[in-house]
């Protein structure tokens, strides 16, 4: 006999790279070279202090014990620093920084924290999977917004004002975005601000790729005036810093918010180790050269990530930013899933199609830059060979 699950479950699918992945290692424990450009898993290493403060930190006989729900006061008083140093915003570090297990953690405690059944969230139509997956799961009703590929990928607030119902809770929103790549801006944010206020709705940036390969200074949505009245962000240590596995970010948000997320966080888990925040400090404290030798790297494999798009007759916006490279396919190739499935398949080459970020994403492809350029060239001289 078999428990029935929860309907929760049947109304969401297994995450598509947990899937894919699996046919990756089948592969791979075949013999076959397989050159993984699908997942966005950052592969080179956190700063040399970030290293050497965990080591120092595990090493004390603090470390093990259980830590506060809302972090320690160095974490978040790092964090205030990097925001005022990377973005210009000033936070209070005991109010308005609440450290996430990751930010993915907080896509569902905002959820669990706003949302009753039958409330409706704003989803663009190309995004994060987790955004829709997770307002799924709490019971909430999906509504996909248009991003309008014609204007650089930005939400069509025209449309939108036709989505909104008084039903209407929450609103996702992320620049620079995945997967576009499309960067952030102020008048996007001034927009969107404008639109939460006028509707009373939660206006949620996820905001993790403000410093891999951006073009202009990094922008935080709470330096737009009026922000904080309705709106709450979420960061990451994952893709900025190489930190990835180490599940490190947080939500910065009005004393208010902070307060409500934590009623949901604090019944969820029992805090971070305490060696792994005091690297996060160090972290947090690298340098712009730091920042810039990654960008360096990243910028290396951009060339070649464009010369493989290239190879496939993609076309592609050279505006993007953040650490993935989206593709438009040529009128010649059948579909994104079928072109994915002989490229790993005859090539031993994985990309991301790009349906799994929404329907909109059918006629597109992304590839990750978390891979030494060497692996992508080479991924290249299969596709032209």
């Amino acid at each position: 006999m078999i428990i029935e699950t929860a309907l929760r479950t049947r109304q969401t699918s297994e995450y598509y790279f947990s899937v894919k992945l699996a046919e990756v290692r089948k592969l791979l424990a075949e013999g076959h070279d397989v050159i993984n450009l699908g997942i966005g898993n950052p592969d080179m290493m956190p700063s040399e202090q970030t290293i050497q403060a965990l080591a120092n930190a595990a090493l004390k006989p603090q470390a093990h014990g259980y830590q506060p729900y809302v972090g320690t006061p160095a974490y978040r008083n790092a964090i205030a620093s990097f925001y005022y140093q990377t973005y210009g915003v000033k936070l209070d570090p005991l109010t308005e920084i609440l450290p996430l297990i990751g930010s993915k953690e907080g896509i569902t405690h905002i959820s669990l924290t706003f949302l009753d059944p039958g409330d409706e969230v704003l989803v663009p139509e190309l995004g994060y999977p987790a955004y829709r997956a997770v307002s799924q799961m709490v019971g909430a009703v999906v509504q996909e917004y248009p991003l309008r590929e014609e204007h650089g990928w930005q939400p069509d607030w025209e449309v939108m004002e036709g989505l909104v119902s008084a039903r209407t809770k929450i609103m996702w929103l992320n620049y620079p975005h995945m997967p576009t790549g499309a960067p952030a801006t102020i008048a996007l944010f001034e927009q969107a601000v404008a639109f939460a206020q006028k509707h009373k709705i939660l206006l949620c940036h996820d905001n993790p790729y403000s410093l891999v390969l951006n073009k202009k200074k990094p922008i935080s949505l709470l330096s737009v005036p009026g922000a904080r009245e309705v709106a709450i962000e979420l960061n990451s240590m994952s893709k900025s810093h190489n930190m990835a596995g180490w599940r490190l970010g947080w939500v910065a948000a009005a004393k208010p918010y902070i307060d409500a997320v934590l009623t949901i966080k604090s019944n969820v888990d029992s805090g971070m180790f305490w060696a792994m925040q005091e690297a996060a400090v160090a972290a947090l404290q690298n340098d712009q050269a730091w920042h810039d030798s990654r960008n360096a790297v990243y910028q290396g494999r951009l060339d070649a990530a464009e010369a493989f798009l290239s190879a496939l007759n993609c076309t592609w916006d050279s505006r993007q930013e953040g650490m993935f490279l989206w593709g438009k396919l040529p009128d010649s190739v059948e579909s994104a899933e079928q072109l994915v499935n002989s490229l790993l398949l005859e090539k031993y080459v994985f990309i991301a199609p790009g349906f799994i970020f929404g329907p909109k994403g059918q006629r597109y492809i992304r590839l990750s830059l978390c891979m030494p350029k060497e692996r992508i060239w080479e991924a290249v001289k299969r596709i032209k060979g």
